[in-house]
This record gives C-alpha cells, sequence and structure tokens, in this order.
C-alpha cells in the first residue's frame, strides 16, 4: 500500500523560507514522477514542482522558478520542497504526489496522494 505523509508546513512572513517534507512507503517502480502540488478555496489543484526519479530532471511551475527547490532522497522515500522568498501568493494547501508517467504536472496523472499540509504567507 503507497502511503504519502506531508510535514513542514506553517506561517511565515513573506521573504521567509519553508521546507516541506513527504515521507513515502509502498512504491516500487523504478522510475516515476513525484510532485508537489498546491490549492487555494475554489481553485483547481496546481502543480508546483515535479521531479522524475530514474535521472534527477525536475519541473517547475513559472510563478515558482528561481524560489523552489524540489529534491529526492533516501531511495525515493523522501520527498523534499525548499521554498524560499516565499509570497503572499504561495499561501495555500500543499500535497505531495507520486506515481506520474505523464505530464508532470498535472494533478490528474498522479494516483497517489498525502493529505496536506497547510502554507501561510503573511505580508
Amino acid at each position: 500500500q503507497v502511503q504519502l505523509a506531508e510535514s513542514g508546513g506553517g506561517s511565515v512572513q513573506a521573504g521567509g523560507s519553508l521546507r516541506l517534507s513527504c515521507a513515502t512507503s509502498g512504491y516500487t517502480r523504478s522510475s516515476y514522477y513525484m510532485g508537489w502540488f498546491r490549492q487555494t478555496p475554489g481553485k483547481e489543484r496546481e502543480g508546483v514542482a515535479c521531479i522524475l526519479t530514474g535521472d534527477g530532471r525536475t519541473y517547475y511551475a513559472d510563478s515558482v522558478k528561481g524560489r523552489f527547490t524540489i529534491s529526492v532522497e533516501n531511495d525515493k522515500k523522501m520527498l523534499s520542497l525548499q521554498m524560499n522568498n516565499l509570497k503572499p501568493e504561495d499561501t495555500a494547501m500543499y500535497y505531495c504526489a507520486a506515481g506520474g508517467s505523464w505530464y508532470p504536472l498535472n494533478s490528474n496523472n498522479y494516483p497517489y496522494w498525502g493529505q496536506g499540509t497547510q502554507v501561510t504567507v503573511s505580508s
């Protein structure tokens, strides 16, 4: 059974940093996409950053390029998102996801999801 559990969310002032982590277990494929998505009330879930575990290729939404960094460690068991220079518009519930095969920033591509962690950025 695939399980994902996020941690590291919280409240921060604009310009600050947060690091999100996602502990994963139960997934046995050798290469697949893992990613971070975010959602605010009334809006669709948005792809933020994704990584292909087989070769480490990364993909970022334009809105976070240069500020966020995705990484995976411990034999693909820990997914992280380092978020720097946070802005109020980054406020959202952040979810980690795994198992994607195509279109890395498309949430419909992922069968496995964590429960989410809230990030709030104040101005």
